[in-house]
């Protein structure tokens, strides 16, 4: 009989604890909420006090950018007082390690081959590692502008064409890729049966339609969110790019929008989302990735979109002609049979029958595209977003000072459409601006606020993720249709108040996505709190948080 007693107890122990992570309701979250509230030591300390604006704007995350060495060479020439050295910018999924590392593999070859220029000089390449989208973004601003330029596509060369940059065409394809909608196998199927083919077009009725929803990459930084972006858009105006931006096709995108929950930083935020069972049921990668992604060898489809990622080198600025020389003959090297044949073997040059609907438009359209999309993706209703910053003891000094830089850069990108509101968390809880609307004066009340911050105490960011949380709650329920934000800047784990156990089925019925940006420092929690509503962790140092903050602003807000 007490073997019985105790199974019992032992079964409804069970119970109960399955019942506590059981999805909740909104409501039912909002209440819970308030009640968590009642145990959270925090107050409010608005200001009042008017800070004047700077009249300079920011154009762009471009003005913003770190020091090019954030950004590492990851091939570098050998010594030699007879050689003439060439810098190339190299998108990121070829110049890695591994599968990821065809152009760092083959560079390294290159710079061992002696190869000469026609003055006999030796020829070799310094490789660096960096996004096309934020390549483009330091050549376009001027800020540093290497020799080359090898992106994922050719959209990036023609919006630093568009920029005043001169680009000289080395090749036009150094290993094809191709951009594609990954798209789980059983939802293929099931919308064949409605729309027989599945191609850019019908997989944009579909969204439209609300059969699917669709996650796609950020086109400020993604070479295949940018296509994804001018592939929706073309298609909507039948291949005319004069019609592009039209009201007609803008009518259309902002239905598109509505199947769209979010647009992601990363390709690996999307694609957890739909491995996880989350909103998206299909979302946009590069083909060369998807080969070499394990968890999308079975139950998977790609279709291809777009047009194709060829891989160009282009010479950018006033290069001179025995570094174009070296160009060149760097070309050569990696058109080789051998060196293809390993661009081949990590994914590059797929043998798939795709031939791209329409031509890719110009730098022009692509840049108002760009532009089309940040004031328009939220489909006309406002965001509402409280910045939660990590004042505790650790963050005294240089990373507050950051910090207060990097949040009065990044307000520059913040439409005035949107509300907003500031909180610090370290021991306590300190409301330090109530959530209004983003005009002129409470963008002076913002910088305000931000410049008052000081550190000190310890780190009770759960508890400050509720009070933001309930921020955001109560304008909620004047704007029920708008989209909220919570983001939350870190240096450390937490060590006072609530814990993640207590509060992540709260945070997941208020459906609240968590942006998280570890300062210096990043842990799994983070990612957690990050993952339990489709946002994105970042890591950001000192060197570059103001970058980081405000390219995310950029996309973002």
């Amino acid at each position: 009989m007490k073997k019985f007693k105790i199974l019992a107890v032992l079964l409804f122990l069970s119970a109960v604890a399955g019942c506590s992570q059981k999805d909740i309701t909104y409501d039912e979250a909002v209440l819970r909420l308030d009640k968590l509230i009642t145990k959270i030591d925090w107050s409010e300390n608005f200001s009042n006090k008017i800070e004047s604006i700077s009249e300079t704007k920011l154009s762009g995350a471009g003005d913003m950018l770190p020091d090019i060495d954030k950004y590492p060479i990851v091939v570098y020439p050998y010594d030699s007082a007879n050689s003439v050295v060439v810098e190339i910018f190299c998108s990121t999924e070829k110049s890695g390690e591994g599968p990821d590392g065809f152009i760092t593999e083959i560079a390294e070859k290159f710079n061992k081959s002696s190869l000469k220029t026609s003055d006999g000089k030796l020829a070799q390449v310094a490789i660096r590692k960096i996004a096309s989208g934020t390549g483009y973004q330091y050549i376009s601003s001027g800020k540093y502008i290497p020799d080359a330029f090898t992106p994922s596509n050719h959209l990036w060369i023609e919006m630093v064409r568009s920029s005043g940059v001169e680009v000289n065409m080395i090749d036009d394809q150094l290993a094809e890729n191709i951009a594609g909608i990954v798209m789980q196998t059983d939802a293929v199927e099931a919308l064949k049966t409605k729309y027989k083919d599945m191609d850019i077009r019908n997989i944009c009725n579909a969204v439209i339609q609300g059969d699917i929803f669709m996650g796609y990459t950020n086109p400020f930084a993604s070479s295949t969110g940018l296509n994804f972006l001018q592939s929706v858009l073309m298609t909507f105006s039948g291949g005319d790019e004069s019609k592009m931006l039209t009201d007609e096709v803008k009518s259309s995108f902002l239905a598109f929008q509505q199947g769209v929950p979010f647009v992601s930083l990363t390709t690996l935020q999307m694609r957890e989302s739909v491995e996880k069972g989350g909103s998206l049921d299909a979302f946009v990668m590069e083909y060369q990735t998807y080969v070499n992604t394990s968890s999308m060898k079975r139950g998977y489809e790609f279709i291809p979109f777009g047009i194709k990622h060829e891989n160009p080198l282009y010479s950018t600025g006033n290069v001179s002609a025995e570094k174009t020389n070296v160009l060149k003959l760097f070309s050569q090297f990696v058109k080789k049979d051998s060196s293809q044949k390993i661009a081949t073997k990590y994914g590059f040059n797929p043998e798939l029958n795709y031939t791209p609907e329409y031509k890719s438009p110009s730098g022009e359209t692509l840049i108002l595209a760009q532009k089309l999309w940040k004031t328009e993706k939220d489909t006309g209703n406002p965001i509402v977003a409280v910045f939660l910053t990590d004042t505790s003891g650790s963050m005294n000094g240089a990373p507050i000072n950051s910090l207060k830089d990097a949040l009065i850069a990044g307000c520059e990108f913040i439409d005035e459409k949107n509300y907003i509101g500031l909180a610090t968390f370290d021991s306590t809880v300190v409301k330090l601006l109530p959530v209004k609307q983003f005009n002129k004066m409470q963008k002076q009340r913002f910088i305000s606020s931000v410049k008052t911050m000081e550190a000190n105490g310890s780190t009770a960011m759960f508890d400050g993720i509720l009070v933001s949380a309930q921020m955001i709650t109560e304008v909620k329920k004047q704007l029920p249709k708008c989209k909220p934000i919570i983001f939350v800047l870190t240096d450390g784990d937490t060590n006072s108040g609530y814990r993640l156990g207590k509060v992540q089925t709260v945070l997941k019925g208020l459906n609240i996505p968590i942006y998280t940006i570890g300062y210096g420092y990043n842990n799994d929690t983070l990612k957690t709190v990050s993952s339990i509503n489709e946002a994105a962790n970042l890591n950001a140092q000192e060197d570059d948080i103001v970058y980081q903050i405000g390219e995310l602003l950029n996309a973002e807000m």
